[in-house]
């Protein structure tokens, strides 16, 4: 009787931080889509998101950010008590990249704020902003390959594919910007794969809340 009722708390406490993992996808979002349609001088065809932390209002995207990621953490200590402790660490290092990437900020440049330069020198916090988001961005990748592969073994084929399919697209865009084009296809690209990157973690998170009841 013992076992079974701390194998039910187990599977709710597990839901529950999966439930505020899948909270991180949304919440973001609108946080950060609100901002880039209207904040001046920014512009989707050219700035990354993670530029919102810039000017007078860039403590908003700061702590979307910094929120975001201590969510994402959260679900990830979900995930692991569901799915792999493989799969925890790495969405965990997604988390951490996220929210580091509110502390420290992309250096201006393109115009943004409205007033800098195209171009600017990479100082140390923008380097830092660099690499926490590049290797966040690679853990999610990881992640998602580790997902992929537990649908997979568990006949979720669509499930699976549709966790390979995100990790590809995102890679592929990644590639894109971390080469340091600034086209608009590239720039949009990377909005893209972002936004489905946010949609794929939440809709994962919350069906491993269900099965986890």
């Amino acid at each position: 009787m013992a076992s079974a009722t701390g194998g039910r708390v187990g599977r709710m406490g597990a839901g529950l931080l999966l439930g505020l993992g899948a909270l991180a996808g949304p919440s973001n979002l609108v946080v950060v889509l609100t901002q880039a349609f209207t904040r001046d001088g920014f512009d989707v065809r050219r700035h990354a998101g993670s530029m919102l932390t810039l000017g007078d209002h860039g403590w908003i995207q700061s702590a979307n950010f910094v929120l975001t990621g201590l969510l994402v953490v959260l679900g990830a200590i979900g995930l692991g008590r569901v799915v792999s402790k493989r799969a925890a660490r790495l969405l965990t290092v997604f988390g951490l990249g996220t929210a580091a990437g509110g502390v420290f900020l992309p250096d201006p440049a393109l115009g943004f704020p409205t007033g800098v330069p195209e171009t600017a020198t990479m100082s140390w916090h923008g380097a830092a902003h660099f690499a926490a988001g590049g290797i966040g961005f690679l853990a999610f990748i990881a992640c998602c390959v580790v997902v992929g592969n537990h649908f997979r073994r568990t006949s979720n084929r669509i499930w699976a594919a549709a966790s390979y399919t995100t990790g590809t697209l995102f890679l592929a865009a990644f590639a894109g910007i971390a080469s340091g084009s600034a086209g608009e296809t590239t720039t949009l690209a990377f909005w893209a794969a972002i936004i489905i990157a946010w949609i794929w973690l939440t809709a994962t998170l919350n069906r491993f809340r269900l099965t986890a009841r």
